[in-house]
């Protein structure tokens, strides 16, 4: 008998291709050199946060708040949370208050907080493919169901696809834009298409139905501005973290956001603040609650993102390699060129280059490209690209 349930051993077995495919890439470092790797595996920014926040930081340290290491409401400071309100309520019709704002331990907590807090045993929440990985295991740890849901033409929600997988045991949805892995943003008139067809479904079932909106890229768009989900559907909540937009993921801070349209919001926040305390996150980190207060209009150079992109873009595509070119994030997910991505990706490795396959995203038949490393890296890429796309019958 193991020490460990059976259920773990299985999701630790099916769980992360992202994290096995870096562990492979530490062993190729170890024998090559660092420079001769080019891992592509992990969404772990190398781009160091802004000026403002080493600024703030500073600025606490020489004059420190006192108490300010101290619990506070499990919700967060009062101010951290008005300034979060002030910025969504700039991009929406709402009237966004503090009061619609719980800090949290990043995205993930936020998620996890969500779930928990709308979901009884057995209901089900729709995933659309390819999605993030973690959210079959979120939805599994507060009693849900995942049900994946294939994506349309360019990797954009399927209406018809969404109103066939709803039952009468649905009780949420989530989305993520800019998408992770592929990069794609979902424009307003879909989203204003999805939110009625989830009223006319509700009113079918007689239960809400709860989009949850996952935006840690929200901030880094290219060419369109990622719409407020707010305007588009009244049952909604923003799950969100500043690991991406400050370069902070290991800092572990991000918040949650229920629209004042919902029905019963202030009932769904007390369910969020206690499931914020009793899922063992307490609260926020006080410090980090106190550096973003002030940050909120703050970000990375999305140029910087934008270049990547298109440096990566446009020599793969030229090579012969099909995807779609991605809105926002930090991501590419090309086409395989070989039916098995696994054989691709094993082939890509005799090149030193590291990537992740589709299927840890729900999507086999595809690989994915973190592209937030350094420029320098990028760039010593590309020969070895060029002898990939040469062996497996591109150029």
């Amino acid at each position: 008998m193991s020490i460990i349930a059976e259920k773990i051993k299985g999701c630790i077995e099916s769980s992360s291709w992202i994290r096995r495919m870096f562990e492979e890439g530490a062993a190729l470092r170890a024998q090559h050199g660092d420079d001769k790797v080019f891992d592509f595996t992990l969404g772990n920014p190398t781009m160091e946060p802004p000026k403002e926040l080493k600024q703030e930081l500073k600025r606490l340290a020489d004059s420190p708040i006192p108490g300010m290491h101290r619990y506070m409401n499990n919700a967060g400071y009062e101010e951290t949370r008005a300034a979060v309100a002030e910025v969504i309520a700039e991009t929406c019709t709402q009237q966004v208050k503090a009061d619609h704002i719980v800090m949290s331990c990043g995205a993930g907590a936020a998620m996890n907080i969500t779930l928990k807090t709308i979901l009884n045993p057995g209901d089900e929440v729709i995933i659309l493919t390819p999605f993030f990985v973690e959210y079959k295991f979120y939805i599994d740890n507060q009693g849900g169901v995942p049900v994946a849901v294939a994506t349309g033409e360019n990797f954009q929600p399927d209406l018809a696809a969404i109103e066939a997988a709803i039952t009468e045991k649905t009780r949420a949805i989530i989305i993520n834009s800019p998408n992770n892995p592929t990069g794609v943003i979902y424009p307003k008139s879909a989203l204003m298409k999805l939110g009625e067809l989830l009223r006319r479904k509700e009113q079918q079932i007689g239960r809400p139905i709860t989009l949850i909106s996952d935006e840690p890229y929200a901030r880094i768009s290219f060419e369109e501005p990622v719409a407020n989900i707010f305007d588009c559907v009244e049952n909604s909540v923003i799950v969100t973290s500043h690991s991406k937009d400050l370069a902070l993921p290991g800092e572990r801070i991000g918040y949650l956001a229920a629209n004042p349209a919902m029905p019963e919001v202030e009932l769904f926040i007390q369910g969020a603040i206690f499931c914020n305390r009793v899922l063992g996150f307490v609260n926020a980190p006080a410090l980090m609650q106190r550096l973003v207060t002030k940050l909120q209009r703050c970000s990375v150079d999305i140029g910087e993102y934008r270049k990547k992109r298109d440096r990566l873009y446009n020599h793969l595509t030229g090579l012969g390699f099909k995807m779609v070119k991605p809105g926002g994030g930090f991501y590419l997910f090309p086409q395989s060129p070989m039916e098995d991505e696994m054989d691709f990706i094993r082939i890509a490795q005799k090149y030193l280059i590291l990537l992740v396959p589709g299927t840890g995203f729900g999507a086999p038949g595809y690989f994915r490209i973190a592209y937030c490393v350094d420029d320098d890296m990028i760039e010593r890429s590309l020969g070895a690209w060029d002898q990939l796309a040469v062996e497996i019958g591109l150029k």
